[in-house]
């Protein structure tokens, strides 16, 4: 699968939604039990061209654009909120790299990510450290040419299995981000596992002791480790986490429309009772307002419009929090039903609430939210 011109996005999201009804959805429910993905599922990813669809062609990506890249990451949250997982923190650190890196980074790593030869992995959150993610206490100190790196970084996707971390940490010059192959001397990495939700992602605890780095391997400059590279990283990771976020609102509604359409309470099917049928009118809104925020995000992503940070921050945060009342509307549904094992809801439940979190917790869109219709609405009278 290869990136598309406009007119054929229509047919790119048929493909991405046939690749995942094929080979994700059927399987999402055990991975999620067996909290693992298994490594033929990122061979697979890969071969498709899904991994490297946003790297540039010439380094062997797909060079799909922004509203691509979010159809793909809707139709992969639909069936398995992990596997989108994998999407959004691979992309995420190929993204660093294009941005950031050097000519030589960019030439050694983004070939190899854009193939799937190794998995990308962030490494910024700690255990004192998540959202704010200038106040990360991993040491980075230089050594001759080289950097030594000791620290202990948490909840890092895929961390179990990432062939390639992107670390931040302090300096002496201030945060400073790097490369890290987890085969280098002293890496090691512990799976966390029971989470609430994205329970196949394979997050984990990733210890750094004495893990000496070649210089050659730090991203754009030491002190701009949080305020270039990681902030270009997470303003792509709320884009697909929010276009994941459409895909969780999608199979909510599928869930319950199927379901209460079979379902007998009562003498009859329970879709004909209205506090039922108000619920899903609910999801069925949600589901259309948050696509079209993520279509607008990516069309000014696309367009390299500065407004398109507040609009990825706008759709993620109404994406998530949609995805939050759809799933809990989708086990009341399904009642006691949706609190087993043997329907996809209280999967769906677990991971909307993950979403409410990462990549900018409601609370942090809230507050920055607010300034952005501040700082509009001055401008506006600024201009008359």
């Amino acid at each position: 699968m290869t990136a598309t011109p406009t007119a054929g996005r229509l047919t790119a999201r048929e493909e991405f939604r046939a690749f995942a009804d094929r080979h994700i959805a059927p399987h999402a429910d055990a991975w999620h039990r067996a909290q693992r993905t298994p490594p033929e599922v990122v061979r697979l990813l890969a071969d498709e061209g899904l991994l490297g669809l946003p790297v540039p062609r010439e380094y062997g990506g797909g060079g799909g654009d922004a509203v691509t890249l979010g159809l793909l990451a809707g139709e992969l949250g639909r069936a398995c909120s992990s596997v989108r997982s994998l999407l959004t923190v691979h992309t995420m650190v190929a993204h660093a790299i294009q941005r950031w890196g050097s000519r030589s980074q960019r030439e050694t790593w983004l070939p190899r990510l854009a193939a799937g030869e190794i998995v990308g992995a962030l490494a910024v959150s700690e255990p004192g450290a998540g959202s704010d993610a200038a106040a990360v206490t991993t040491r980075l100190v230089r050594d001759g040419d080289d950097w030594v790196v000791n620290g202990h970084k948490k909840w890092t996707t895929y961390g179990e299995t990432a062939g390639l971390f992107l670390v931040v940490g302090r300096s002496e010059e201030g945060p400073t981000a790097l490369l890290v192959e987890r085969d280098a001397p002293g890496v090691r990495t512990e799976l966390i596992e029971d989470m609430i939700g994205i329970r196949a992602s394979m997050t984990a605890n990733v210890y750094f002791d004495d893990v000496r780095v070649p210089g050659g391997h730090v991203l754009a400059r030491p002190g701009l480790g949080v305020s270039h590279v990681v902030g270009a990283a997470l303003d792509l990771g709320r884009y697909t986490v929010g276009w994941g976020c459409v895909g969780i609102l999608d199979a909510c509604l599928e869930a319950s429309v199927d379901y209460a359409s079979t379902r007998e309470q009562f003498g009859s099917l329970i879709k004909e009772h209205q506090l039922v049928r108000r619920m899903i009118s609910s999801m069925y809104t949600d589901a259309r307002a948050a696509r079209l925020l993520c279509l607008e995000a990516g069309r000014l992503r696309d367009e390299r419009d500065p407004g398109a940070l507040a609009a990825t921050s706008t759709a993620k945060y109404f994406a998530a929090t949609a995805a939050g009342r759809a799933a809990a509307d989708a086990v009341q549904i399904h009642g006691a039903n949706g609190c087993g094992p043997d329907y996809p809801v209280q999967r769906y439940l677990g991971d909307s609430r993950v979403m409410e979190i990462i990549e900018g917790s409601a609370q942090l869109h809230q507050v920055g939210l607010a300034e952005y219709a501040f700082q509009e609405r001055g401008l506006r009278r600024r201009q008359r």
